[in-house]
């Protein structure tokens, strides 16, 4: 198995395409087929141990206990109390509870409690031959110096070095105590077919110190198969959409964290909801959203969005690159992490703000725009931030101070989506299909909840009118008429004839004394 996977990497060393990736921090590093991977995954990286910026341990496991806590009761939370979970996520999700959070927030977890089966039927089905044929093609590519997907052989995982089988291990969930000092994974519930032991659904990152070769329990991985599978079922749960090469990193980034099937239901959500337009065919949607980042930048950073028109820097050139694959490509891998726990939380604002910071580091200064006279000038410059600027500890803040709020995207969206020239190539952009992170996705899922749901009957009430309305009160006219004047005007002629006495009174002179 160790020559096995030397070959792997040796071979993967030749892929020239993917030597500039920043996604993959050990791409930089060498293609050493032995070298020690980092905390994330990566051979060769350069984040075996955590960086100056790096969170203390105490302050590590009070967000852990934050994040329980809300996601114990999530549904009370998002509906509740969203404005500490979008804080909560700014300030990054702890790596241990990533598997957990993750589907809460992209609602992955109600799409697959309402679809049981369904992955298991598109993965166990034949896929598309034309499909099937590119997305092997491209798994190669996703991530060549990742420990997960070094070897194309074996499916999830393999006992193999292990002193004792999975399955002998207790089935644990939530915070459970690592088998290394001062380490805790979280565990999620199922089994997986063939391996006959439980699926660590977030051990996957979060294992420091222990050999990377080597996952809890000695289980070995291998995440090539399941990242095919993944993209296979895909493609068959969205026969019209197919497949677009710029999901393989999105869905990598998934199965690093979750089991196929969740990773699956998060894609899902994220080319449905999250960025509909953006994979299928057409990629209606790129062209709008390039347009929008062009007039967002005029207005944030004028002098470089001048500089961008004089070279012939559109926004098509570079952005498509960091939009499409989440920047899983384009950043440090911890720094991708903490876009991707932010963008899940508020939606594609996050894309935006991440964007706009890095032209502003690149070409920000004028010294920086004098140095890139020409086009290949201002990409590579583009393509070559300095490293130390983008440490999560120090460009996440930035980009959350970026002065982007929703209400300014979705106004700058509706501007020029009606400037958008008609194509009679594909079909026109559906801004409205996109939903502002998770509370709206929340939302919409508890609508379409009750819609489809039985709802108890509720008994109409019908009020009968009367069958003949009774004429409204009129007020007597008594304007005019008062008591002395209705007794002036009564008065008549005396009347004759003996005076009437009162009943039982005398008169005064026949009283007797």
């Amino acid at each position: 198995m160790a020559q096995a996977l030397g070959e792997d990497l040796l071979q993967s060393c030749e892929l020239q395409d993917d030597s500039s990736s920043l996604g993959s921090d050990s791409e930089l590093s060498g293609p050493g087929p032995y070298r020690q991977a980092d905390r994330y995954g990566f051979i060769g990286g350069s984040s075996v141990e955590p960086g100056p910026g790096h969170p203390p341990a105490d302050l590590i496991r009070q967000r852990e206990m934050k994040w329980v806590e809300m996601t114990s009761h999530w549904e009370k939370t998002i509906s509740r109390r969203y404005k500490k979970v979008k804080m909560q996520c700014r300030k990054g999700i702890p790596s241990a509870l990533r598997a957990r959070c993750w589907p809460l927030l992209c609602g992955a977890h109600v799409c697959q409690k309402n679809n049981p089966g369904t992955y298991q039927k598109l993965a166990e089905a034949p896929g598309d031959p034309q499909w099937m044929e590119t997305i092997g093609r491209d798994l190669h590519r996703q991530f060549p110096l990742h420990e997960m997907f070094v070897s194309p052989q074996g499916h999830g995982y393999e006992a193999s070095d292990a002193q004792e089988s999975p399955s002998s291990q207790p089935q644990l969930f939530g915070l459970a105590p690592h088998p290394h000092p001062q380490l805790y994974v979280f565990a999620s519930q199922g089994t997986q077919q063939g391996g006959g032991g439980d699926v660590w659904a977030g051990a996957a990152r979060g294992w420091e110190g222990l050999p990377r070769r080597l996952a809890p329990n000695g289980v070995f991985w291998h995440r090539q198969q399941g990242l095919l599978q993944v993209l296979k079922a895909y493609t068959l749960y969205r026969p019209e959409q197919g497949y677009c090469q710029a999901q393989g990193p999105v869905a990598a980034v998934l199965l690093m964290h979750l089991p196929p099937e969740e990773a699956f239901w998060c894609l899902v959500q994220i080319c449905e909801f999250y960025l509909p337009g953006y994979y299928g065919p057409h990629m209606e949607a790129v062209r709008l959203d390039a347009e929008v980042f062009s007039a967002l930048l005029r207005r944030l950073h004028p002098r470089v969005h001048k500089h961008l028109q004089q070279v012939g820097v559109g926004p098509l050139l570079y952005l498509p690159e960091w939009f499409l694959c989440l920047f899983a490509r384009s950043l440090p891998f911890p720094t991708v992490l903490r876009v991707w726990d932010a963008f899940l939380s508020e939606g594609v604002k996050v894309l935006f703000r991440v964007g706009l910071m890095l032209v502003r580091l690149a070409l920000g200064t004028t010294e920086q725009r004098l140095a890139c006279p020409g086009l290949l000038e201002t990409l590579s410059a583009l393509r070559a931030i300095p490293t130390a600027q983008l440490q999560e500890e120090v460009f996440m803040p930035q980009v959350h101070s970026v002065a982007l709020s929703e209400q300014d995207l979705q106004r700058e969206v509706k501007a020029q989506l009606a400037q958008l020239p008609e194509s009679t190539s594909g079909p026109p952009p559906r801004p409205k299909a996109r939903l502002a992170g998770a509370q709206a996705i929340f939302e919409a899922q508890q609508l379409a909840g009750v819609r489809g749901g039985t709802r108890p009957e509720v008994p109409l009430i019908v009020v009968q009118p009367p069958e003949e309305p009774r004429p409204p009160r009129r007020k007597p006219q008594t304007r005019g008429k008062t008591f002395h004047g209705l007794l002036t005007r009564s008065r008549g002629p005396p009347i004759e004839g003996p005076p009437r006495s009162h009943r039982g009174s005398v008169s005064f002179p026949d009283t007797p004394f």
